[in-house]
Formats: C-alpha cells, sequence, structure tokens
C-alpha cells in the first residue's frame, strides 16, 4: 500500500515542534545563535526569501545542513511554502541528531509578514 504524502506530513508533524509565524519570530529574536532554514527550491527563495534565512532545498539538506549548522543544539527554524516540505525536513533534522528543530507552519506569505 501507498501512503499518501499527506499522510507522510501529518506523521511528521506529530513529531515536530510546529509554531505560528508570530511564536517563531519571537523565539527566533530571543535566542542569538537561531537559524532559519529555507527549504523550498532556488527558484522559489529567489523570487521573495527573509532576510535572515539560509535556502537549502529539501532534496539537498542533508549533505548541505553542517555548513550552515554543525552543533546539533543549534536552534534551528525551519520554513517551506506552507509546512509540509518543513515537517519532512524537521523529521529528517531530527534523525540526523538535530535536538533544537521548530517548524514555521504557515503559507509563506504570512511568515514574511511577520519576518520583516
Amino acid at each position: 500500500m501507498i501512503i499518501p504524502v499527506s499522510e507522510l506530513i501529518a506523521a511528521a508533524k506529530s513529531h515536530c515542534n510546529c509554531m505560528d509565524p508570530l511564536a517563531a519570530k519571537l523565539f527566533f529574536d530571543r535566542h542569538d545563535d537561531a537559524v532559519i532554514i529555507d527549504v523550498r527550491e532556488p527558484k522559489e527563495s529567489e523570487e521573495s526569501s527573509l532576510i535572515d534565512s539560509t535556502n537549502i532545498p529539501r532534496g539537498l539538506l542533508e549533505m548541505k545542513i553542517t555548513s550552515v549548522c554543525e552543533d546539533p543544539d543549534t536552534p534551528i527554524l525551519i520554513h517551506c511554502a506552507a509546512g509540509g516540505r518543513a515537517s519532512l525536513s524537521a523529521s529528517t533534522l531530527q534523525t540526523m541528531g538535530y535536538s533544537n528543530i521548530h517548524v514555521i507552519d504557515a503559507k509563506f506569505d504570512e511568515i514574511k509578514a511577520v519576518f520583516r
């Protein structure tokens, strides 16, 4: 049986610390060492991005995350266009050993409106 992507995302979200944009912004402002990872595709990021974010597409995350974040305890906020890719990515980072992952679970326009 094939598991639909909606079920994979729901399972990932159930194991992640999901935040709305306002809570994520407050968290980011309180943690000087926090990083924001944008897991959208480069073309999406080029069109519009958060000032403080680093784009690492979901398909390259495992290979590139250590160039941005070597410490597994660093606070990481992760986002995409609507929350699905970010949740799947957060689950992967947790499997890799990162322990302080937070998903900004919202549409990108809502996130960008808060992270000005």
